[in-house]
């Protein structure tokens, strides 16, 4: 019995090696995007998975999106151009991220896989539980893997050396990585120790048909200061606490809308009642992404940094990450994050809003930013990833022992553990028993399939 199980498992990889050796001749990929962090929830990981997944659909792949349950919305739903995402039955735990398991999450992900007959796993998000667990079974399995980091983050507090950990024994055993920025990939590297070779560069995007110039522009009797952003210390919500009350007292004409929420609302709303600036602050609390560009294009100017130059308005932000890698000079004001250095950016960005097109800039931001050049460039890293030779467990655990003395111990323990999983998993439930389902053809791509039989009709007559 165990030599049969043992035969299945050995012909699963030999298929499965197959698959991807195909695939990287030039087949189109089947990928599984996996995060804790998709709709209806909002936030930049979530549209940046959408997006992606949606050009990647044009361009022949085949996409599958796995979150975790939100609400009633748990099973299998289909959104906008045929991308279907598993809402796998497991609830947030904190910060819309779910519970920590290692290992009970392999069943379902294994089903997914092997149904969707998956090549590829992109796992986005290094705070997100569902990603780091996913990564690790596809590695058991034998599958290709491609990791997104989305964030920066530090070396010396507590979350930061326990997260940094985590990072290092997911992208120990990784195909490729990719970072948003410069800056990203290098502190990725530093907190994780993978090799700057495997690591790509693809910075995010802007829907620029969504975010448009205002057709009117307003007059420059008012200047409008717009903030849309999640009101947490780390997104500079403590800035505005000192900034707001220095802008409003040098530009009387001057006036702020605040779009956004989080734990920093309360000391925001304790300022404009402390400076008797209810009239000149706006709050409004937390807007949809749909809602963004409507708020934008009434307003001069925003911190908001991509939206906002899409829709032609200058932008301020504080000189930290990847911010100066983001936009030209002459779009974008930068500061120190220090109160004082911006309030000086704001005087200046004030100085310069006469000489600003926003259809200019708008036209600018289409060559600059389009989800279509980040699926391509994320459709290199795929064939990267295709192309890194297949190994087997005993070739992986040497990568596991040099994330440290008692860690590397530690992970190799779980990965022997988690493919003896597997192999239960087989026997209890072989792979010729899981249902393969048919792949539907995205909506757009049936479409350009009877534009061309309609073409050539056409000229047939």
């Amino acid at each position: 019995m165990e030599n049969a199980t043992g035969e299945r498992i050995a012909d699963q990889i030999g298929r499965f090696q197959t698959q991807l050796q195909m695939d990287g001749r030039g087949r189109k990929h089947r990928i599984l995007m996996v995060s804790d962090f998709f709709f209806p929830n909002f936030g930049g990981v979530e549209s940046h998975i959408y997006y992606l997944s949606q050009c990647l659909l044009k361009l022949g792949h085949k996409v599958v999106v796995m979150t975790h349950a939100y609400g009633k919305r748990s099973g299998v739903r289909y959104v906008t151009g045929g991308l279907k995402v598993y809402y796998v039955p497991w609830k947030p735990f904190l910060m819309q991220n779910t519970l920590p398991t290692l290992f009970l999450t392999f069943p379902i992900v294994r089903t997914i896989l092997i149904r969707e007959k998956i090549s590829v796993v992109h796992g986005h998000q290094a705070f997100s539980t569902l990603c780091h667990e996913a990564l690790m079974h596809a590695r058991t399995m034998g599958y290709k893997v491609v990791f997104t980091d989305h964030s920066l983050y530090g070396f010396a507090d507590a979350g930061s050396i326990h997260m940094n950990k985590v990072l290092q024994f997911t992208l120990a055993d990784i195909d490729q990585a990719i970072c948003v920025s410069h800056t990203s990939k290098e502190n990725t590297v530093l907190r994780s120790g993978i090799s700057p070779e495997k690591v790509f560069m693809v910075p995010n995007a802007v829907d620029t048909a969504m975010f448009t110039p205002s057709p009117n522009r307003l007059s420059c009797d008012e200047i409008v200061i717009v903030v849309i952003s999640r009101l947490v210390y780390r997104k500079g919500a403590d800035l505005l606490v000192e900034v707001i009350p220095e802008v409003c007292r040098l530009f009387p004409k001057v006036r702020f809308i605040v779009g956004g929420d989080g734990p920093k609302r309360v000391r925001i709303e304790e300022m404009r009642e402390k400076f008797s600036l209810q009239d000149r602050v706006e709050m409004l609390g937390a807007v949809p992404h749909a809602q963004v560009r409507s708020v934008l294009i009434s307003e001069a100017f925003c911190i908001a940094i991509l939206e906002a130059a899409s829709c032609g308005l200058l932008t301020v932000s504080t000189r930290v990450g990847g911010v100066p890698e983001v936009l030209p000079d002459d779009m974008v004001v930068l500061a120190e994050p220090a109160p004082e250095d911006m309030v000086r950016a704001v005087r200046k960005a004030i100085d310069m809003l006469p000489g600003i097109d926003p259809h200019v800039m708008h036209l600018r931001m289409k060559k600059l930013y389009s989800w279509d050049d980040v699926a391509k460039r994320t459709e290199i890293v795929y064939d990267r990833a295709m192309q890194s030779p297949q190994t087997d467990l005993l070739e992986r655990l040497p990568r596991y022992l040099t994330c440290g003395a008692w860690a590397g111990k530690l992970f190799c323990l779980v990965m022997i553990i988690n493919y003896l999983l597997w192999c239960l998993l087989e026997y209890l439930q072989p792979t010729e028993g899981i249902e393969e389902v048919p792949d539907i053809r995205p909506v757009h791509a049936r479409l350009e399939s009877v534009d061309e039989t309609c073409e050539t009709q056409g000229k047939g007559n």
